[in-house]
């Protein structure tokens, strides 16, 4: 018979996988913990002699948990203060597994997140088990109890939403964050004329405080517009202020602090040598995983 320490174990070691799951299922790491707490509370009170196989059962519970949160989700984003962005968290540690090819970048980047926002969640599940975790329609379908035709037509409607405006990542990480220096280079001296440059023409910037901190309630469009937007932010830092780049969401982002703690992070886009999108997040809930590290 398994003691409460053997089951704890047989659940730790699947928490990295299940929160990379659940934060690309809800968009929030904070939700995520919480769905993972709610899966663990389960996990512990299951019959484990009739678990054959621990990961199957721990994504299933997951994975359902998270589909049911998102309607209530969704709600309280529609009232949000300004613009919602996702919750970014820091990937260099490898918190939402593996970065090494642009598929895997893609699925957590904080475009995508956004795109599935338009999602239903059956068909988020289905698009994010498929795309992020490679299933079989036939593991799907077992996972949230549909059939395995039902299972290749949410996979095919979702599609159908998000192929026609997903930003393909042609560039390596070493390239982008080349990019990314150069664009706080030119962002720390000031320098207007430079950091245009670095822009693409139809660059958009978004910007969530949440009601919380001071934020552009709409997007930003235009290389010029999001230069001087962008030089006004930073042109009188407070003392003490430190501006590092860093890997978030699988992109390089701009991550600003003061006194070590964490006050804003700008994820950047980049399409060949310029920054094509740029997402500001200043509202403090969403940082806390940032004053973690």
């Amino acid at each position: 018979m398994a003691t409460d320490q053997d089951v704890t174990a047989v659940f730790e070691e699947q928490r990295p996988r299940l929160f990379a799951l659940a934060y690309r299922l809800l968009g929030s790491a904070a939700e995520a913990e919480d769905a993972i707490q709610d899966a663990y509370l389960r996990w512990h009170a299951a019959d484990h002699a009739a678990v054959v196989t621990p990961a199957a059962w721990l994504t299933k519970v997951l994975t359902n948990l998270c589909l049911n949160r998102l309607t209530s989700a969704r709600a309280r984003r529609e009232a949000y203060a300004g613009m919602w962005l996702p919750e970014p968290v820091p990937t260099g540690d490898g918190a939402l597994g593996p970065m090494e090819t642009a598929e895997q970048r893609e699925s957590v980047s904080l475009a995508v997140l956004v795109l599935l926002e338009r999602l239903t969640p059956a068909e988020r599940g289905v698009f994010v088990l498929r795309e992020a975790f490679g299933y079989g329609h036939r593991e799907i379908a077992e996972v949230l109890d549909i059939t395995e035709a039902g299972s290749q037509q949410l996979y095919r409607r979702a599609r159908a939403h998000l192929d026609g405006e997903r930003t393909r990542f042609d560039v390596s990480p070493e390239h982008a964050r080349r990019v990314a220096e150069r664009f706080l280079a030119a962002a720390g001296a000031g320098d207007l004329a430079g950091l245009e440059r670095l822009l693409t023409a139809d660059v958009v910037s978004w910007a969530d405080g949440g009601g919380k901190s001071s934020a552009a309630r709409n997007p930003v469009r235009g290389a010029a517009r999001v230069a001087r937007y962008l030089s006004g932010m930073v042109s009188r830092p407070e003392p003490g202020t430190e501006i590092t780049i860093a890997e978030v969401n699988g992109l390089p982002a701009l991550v600003g602090s003061v006194g070590g703690r964490v006050y804003g992070v700008m994820a950047l886009e980049v399409t060949g040598d310029r920054v094509s999108a740029l997402r500001i997040l200043v509202n403090p809930d969403k940082l806390t995983r940032f004053q973690q590290v």
